[in-house]
């Protein structure tokens, strides 16, 4: 994964050295917001707006669960990457760049601003009628998805209620830096200890996690919230990715008897299952981290079984 440069693409990967061999991630750059108030740049329009996605990555996937969840399938289109991320990063499929033909994901970000320079990343939501990039930042995306669109959809379920912001932002804060972001700092560490850090981290909340879902169905509240879906587009690729390629293998995700259960669940809300496929997450990981995965096999691994049936209805104390 590359990056830009004073307005061209280098093909150079994360530097560890000046961070003690843990991986950073880049913060989102692009971050406006879509609101029907009267001074806003980006209003709530149908077919105005085209969202850019990879089905391996678990940011741009939250983005494609809300666009299903909130009925926005007729509202906002959208396009998919190939799932190899190689030297020139992200690129486009094989019918290439609906929109302006482009072949790589970094033309597009230098199309809406020539200046940028960083990361190129998904999911990116585009503004069809100003040529430019709305948004790049997921939990952004998925708040506007939320809310923003109510009126043309009629759609007012809300996934961030008022009353559960504060806890939803807390258990969210834990998740990002743990487990989002802590399966990758696991597997991008370059030193011993790093991983370590990670490693205890990340099992750390997932035993956490695990103590909390046997005590209440979901994460927040008694209701599905962004704190769910936010959380389950890293555990269903944690088995098929996460365990091997990124080496968190204190124990698989199914051995998990609340986790499991509750990916179960989610996974069976209807059209989430059409939002998932981890054979092309495997293509992704395995195939594009070379650093870690140098001879770019993808390994077959045994089937998953996500409608299984699940145990998330029983009573609780």
């Amino acid at each position: 994964m590359g990056l830009i440069v004073n307005g061209k693409w280098v093909n150079e990967w994360y530097d560890t050295k000046k961070s003690d061999g843990k991986f950073v991630r880049q913060a989102s750059v692009f971050k406006n917001q879509i609101s029907a108030e009267a001074n806003s740049k980006f209003t709530p329009e149908a077919g105005r707006y085209h969202l850019y996605i990879s089905l391996a990555c678990p940011w741009a996937h939250r983005t494609m669960i809300f666009r299903k969840l909130k009925q926005l399938e007729d509202v906002i289109s959208y396009s998919v990457v190939k799932p190899e991320m190689l030297d020139k990063g992200w690129e486009f499929g094989a019918d290439g760049d609906p929109l302006y033909h482009l072949d790589y994901a970094y033309q597009l970000y230098l199309k809406a601003d020539p200046s940028y320079e960083g990361r190129v990343t998904v999911p990116i939501l585009w503004d069809k009628k100003t040529q430019t990039i709305v948004n790049n930042e997921s939990v952004d995306i998925i708040r506007m998805f939320n809310s923003a669109f109510n009126e043309l959809t009629g759609n007012n379920d809300d996934y961030y209620p008022a009353a559960l912001q504060a806890e939803i932002d807390q258990v969210n804060a834990r998740i990002y830096d743990t487990v989002n972001n802590g399966v990758y700092k696991a597997g991008f560490a370059t030193l011993q200890s790093a991983y370590n850090e990670a490693y205890l981290a990340l099992f750390d909340s997932l035993d956490w996690l695990e103590q909390r879902l046997s005590k209440q169905r979901y994460l927040v509240g008694e209701q599905i919230t962004e704190a769910d879906w936010r959380l389950f587009t890293t555990l269903i690729r944690f088995d098929a990715v996460y365990h091997g390629h990124f080496k968190c293998n204190r124990q698989k995700l199914s051995e998990f008897h609340n986790l499991s259960n509750y990916v179960n669940e989610l996974y069976q809300v209807p059209g989430i299952k059409e939002t998932v496929d981890l054979e092309y997450s495997k293509i992704h990981y395995y195939a594009s981290h070379t650093s870690i995965n140098p001879t770019q096999i993808v390994p077959l691994g045994a089937a998953q079984h996500f409608d299984a049936p699940h145990d998330r209805d029983r009573q609780y104390n």
